[in-house]
């Protein structure tokens, strides 16, 4: 059965897949969300037989309808190759009472990897179904990963520009390396004075500009969107949440429908809420444990039923998740109000415009499958290195948080149950944090000289995302303010006035 896509607001009739991922973003400012859930349609035994191709096939079909047999499985072979260091692709690793799924073996060392190596062959593949004309402009704010992994993907591909923003001094020094060295005649990146929220805010800004929107048409562009906003994005997360499941019981970790819990360091809410979507297929998962940092805001908003942006903005050693606006919240809320697209806009318009809006008693109740926790950067920093004192395993900041997330989890609730907790990025992206968290004297010692330690005392090889960049030049040095954005957008386009 076809399933078609709507927007979150109510604004927009529903569309395709294949043009939902081409869109990015509804017309009226919503997210793309599918009319229903789709089910399983294998068993969990039969899921535990194959691959991660076999395994992206049959969920991927199961959302992106209008996408032949032939056209998904091109797509899934090109993203899931040789750019991976294991045939694995997402490979488990048990380490002190939970097995850490590890979806940074991509190309550039981080969980966006997994979405963002098959949203160009998506998008391409769904622009010549829909006999579009016009140069697809990628358009994306980032926090930190996202950027280099859509860069990556996007790179020299054939009718599509990328242009990422990031905030200047709100990322690691390698993420900033990764993104302004980066190759490829068809890439911008600029970074903006102000936070994540501040360059995402900018972004959502210049896709709702109708008259901006219309000059790009009249040159031949079109906007689209590589964020975790995008639904091509979503749906390959919900990949690798059943591969999990079905890894453990091949290896005889689990039994046959035994539940088990998720554990994801959130800042956008994209990962989590593939999980919860894999949950509401069928997938026999129990508790979504949801790890923040300092910028506690869904914390918060679990606790207390309140989404309230109106807080101090911390830098914190786990910057991917350095978020008060969870824009993936939106579908999530969309759900628990019955999709009712009036009053999720109705909560989102209040975000808008006064930082904070409160779900009723009843959506509240919708949320019971969630538990959220959070974690300080001390806190943080003593997980890795307790966890690498105790096992020889070297967690990233962002791992180490929901590492730290779970233990509170587990003393609170008694809850033992098997738990996956989702491995977002190599330590090697973050080797200032990690090894002045192993090794507290690291001043004399440049990222690089950091990255060859932390190899020595891990025994894992410099990757090959950290070791291109080491001597490379920097080739994007752009830099504006916030309301700069559009300006820098069309003079990248060559687009006047």
């Amino acid at each position: 059965m076809e399933i078609l896509y709507k927007s979150t607001r109510n604004g927009s009739k529903p569309i395709p897949a294949s043009q939902a991922v081409l869109k990015g973003l509804a017309d009226d400012g919503g997210l793309f969300v599918p009319e229903r859930i789709p089910a399983l349609d294998r068993t969990l035994e039969e899921y535990a037989g194959m691959s991660y191709q076999e395994t992206a096939y049959e969920i991927m079909k199961l959302y992106l309808t209008d996408y032949t047999e032939e056209e998904l499985k091109d797509c899934i072979a090109k993203a899931y190759d040789s750019k991976f260091d294991t045939k694995k692709i997402a490979p488990l690793r048990e380490a002190d009472g939970a097995w850490y799924l590890e979806l940074f073996h991509g190309a550039t060392i981080a969980f966006k990897d997994m979405a963002l190596s098959i949203l160009p062959h998506l998008m391409t593949t769904a622009a010549r179904k829909n006999q579009i004309g016009n140069e697809i402009v990628i358009l994306t704010a980032t926090s930190g990963d996202t950027g280099k992994a859509a860069l990556a993907g996007f790179a020299d591909v054939e009718g599509t520009r990328i242009v990422v923003f990031y905030p200047k001094n709100g990322v690691s020094p390698i993420q900033e390396k990764q993104m302004v060295t980066q190759k490829g005649s068809n890439t911008f990146v600029a970074g903006i004075h102000g936070n994540f929220d501040d360059a995402q805010t900018g972004v959502k800004k210049i896709f709702a500009d109708e008259g901006l929107k219309n000059r790009l048409d009249a040159h031949g562009f079109q906007f689209s969107s590589a964020n975790s906003i995008n639904i091509g994005r979503l749906v390959p997360q919900i990949v690798y949440y059943v591969y999990a499941y079905a890894t453990l019981l091949k290896e005889e970790k689990i039994k046959s429908g035994e539940q088990i819990n998720v554990v994801v360091p959130t800042g956008n809410f994209g990962n989590i809420l593939a999980a919860y979507y894999a949950k509401h297929m069928g997938l026999p998962i129990d508790r979504l444990i949801c790890a923040s940092n300092e910028n506690k805001v869904l914390y918060d908003f679990f606790q207390s039923g309140t989404y309230d942006r109106n807080r101090e903005f911390v830098l914190t050693s786990s910057p991917s998740m350095d978020i008060l606006i969870s824009s993936n919240l939106e579908r999530l809320i969309y759900q628990i109000a019955g999709a009712d697209g009036d009053k999720n806009a109705a909560l989102m318009a209040a975000l808008a415009k006064e930082g904070v809006y409160t779900i009723e008693e009843a959506m509240r109740q919708e949320l019971k499958d969630f538990y959220g926790g959070y974690a300080s950067m001390q806190e943080t920093g003593e997980r890795i290195r307790t966890m690498y004192e105790k096992t020889g395993y070297v967690l990233d900041p962002h791992t180490a948080v929901a590492s730290v997330v779970y233990e509170t989890y587990r003393k609170e609730t008694g809850d033992h149950k098997k738990t996956v907790i989702a491995s977002t990025a190599s330590p090697f992206k973050f080797t200032r944090s990690v090894m002045e968290s192993i090794r507290t004297s690291c001043e004399d010692m440049d990222d690089f000289a950091l990255a060859d330690e932390l190899s020595r005392i891990s025994g894992i090889a410099v990757p090959g995302a950290v070791e291109e960049i080491r001597t490379a030049p920097v080739l994007h040095d752009h830099i504006c303010e916030a309301d700069e954005m559009a300006e820098m957008v069309c003079g990248f386009l060559g687009i006047e006035g």
